[in-house]
């Protein structure tokens, strides 16, 4: 029983307040072994692979079709690879491998490990927000500060970022439209597809980052590539798509982003 409820059974939606979310670079070879088969890293210039450590301040989340009041708030923090995968009819989809997941709720830690494959743990999350700042902390050393730009204005790109411009950046900004989770016991592959509206990252100017998990899972010399955040926006998850694999040969390697036709790429 079990078993099912983890494949992401069910919609769900939800209003993020504010969604933080940098991104940043590292060697393909140290990402692309933490992908499980089937799932290629989606690559900028054939070498790096980007590694997401998202912050949502979410309200009212809950099973799709519920009422608002029976939804509950809560912060999330999610730790993404950005993928790509080709689906049983042949599309390349862009999106994120979740490597861990965290809440500031034990109620969500809980029913988020029945009912999805996001592996939450418990952090006591803070998150705040004004017109020009933003910022997130924990009691385990997290601690990241933005500054938000005047309306029209874009900040300075990174100091070590690999692009060249924020247009170029946002093409790998959070979240993408998939999420995929892969079930090597019974050899599947659960495809969760996200719904947006009036999707306008804003690019952000970080002042810290302190991200103690980046670490955890071996991404300390990773490079902060670039920030967004969001603000009032509904957003929802559909029920999740199972493939039985294989269909195809597993990808062995990454192939250039610009060579790659996906689905729901930005722009």
């Amino acid at each position: 029983m079990i078993s099912h409820l983890f494949r992401h059974p069910f919609g769900v939606e939800a209003f993020f307040n504010h969604s933080l979310v940098l991104a940043y670079a590292a060697p393909k070879e140290l990402l692309a072994p933490r992908l499980p088969p089937y799932l290629e890293l989606d690559t900028f210039g054939n070498d790096l692979g980007f590694i997401a450590a998202a912050f949502v301040d979410t309200r009212n989340l809950r099973p799709r079709g519920f009422p608002t009041w029976l939804g509950r708030d809560f912060i999330l923090a999610g730790y993404r690879i950005f993928v790509r995968y080709r689906d049983a009819r042949g599309r390349r989809l862009r999106g994120l491998y979740i490597l861990r997941s965290e809440t500031n709720r034990w109620q969500m830690r809980i029913l988020g490990n029945i009912f999805t494959s996001y592996r939450y743990r418990r952090s006591a999350l803070v998150m705040s927000a004004t017109s020009e700042n933003i910022s997130v902390s924990s009691p385990n050393g997290l601690l990241v500060e933005a500054s938000i730009p005047n309306e029209g204005e874009d900040p300075p790109l990174p100091e070590l970022s690999p692009f060249s411009s924020w247009k170029e950046a946002r093409r790998y900004s959070g979240p993408l439209p998939f999420t995929f989770s892969f079930d090597s016991r019974r050899s599947e592959m659960a495809i969760v597809q996200g719904v947006r509206e009036g999707w306008e990252p804003k690019p952000v100017t970080i002042m810290k980052a302190s991200i103690p998990t980046l670490h955890e899972l071996g991404f300390g010399d990773a490079k902060l590539a670039n920030a967004f955040v969001v603000t009032r926006i509904p957003y929802s998850w559909k029920a999740a798509v199972i493939e039985r694999l294989p269909h195809a040969t597993p990808h062995t390697s990454a192939a250039p982003t610009a060579e790659l036709p996906s689905e729901g790429d930005d722009d």
